[in-house]
């Protein structure tokens, strides 16, 4: 019996979506590894392994992803503020473009949700 996959337009950019954020992980965690090493922040690894594991539970169709990129825009933004407080200047290339991936993300929880109970009623049968 051939596997089909019928998956809507949305389901596919929201796994593009976790695509990206996985790359952008692992960019974190390697160029964030070099940067610590050199005794610069920590932020880029730990950041990094999140996003890593964010992207997987995205491509898995797991809302797990979503809430965790979530959780690291939320860490990204203290740890903005932390390193330059409320300098709009200074915010801008520390949070600007995470915060427009969180909100493409935070549009992906209902598609990850209905991808995540069609998975469920899948195995149930």
């Amino acid at each position: 019996m051939p596997i089909t996959n019928n998956r809507t337009l949305t389901e596919w950019l929201t796994l593009l979506l976790g695509v990206v954020i996985l790359l952008v992980g692992l960019f974190f965690v390697i160029a964030g590894g070099d940067l610590a090493m050199l005794g610069g922040s920590t932020y880029y690894v730990l950041c990094g392994i999140v996003l890593v594991a964010s992207g997987v539970f995205m491509l898995m169709g797991r809302t797990l992803g979503a809430f965790l990129y979530l959780a690291a825009l939320a860490y990204t933004w203290v740890w903005s503020l932390w390193e330059v407080g409320f300098s709009p200047v200074d915010l801008l290339p520390r949070a600007f473009g995470p915060t427009i991936l969180g909100i493409l993300v935070a549009l992906t929880i209902p598609v990850l949700r209905r991808m995540e109970s069609r998975r469920t009623l899948r195995g149930a049968v």
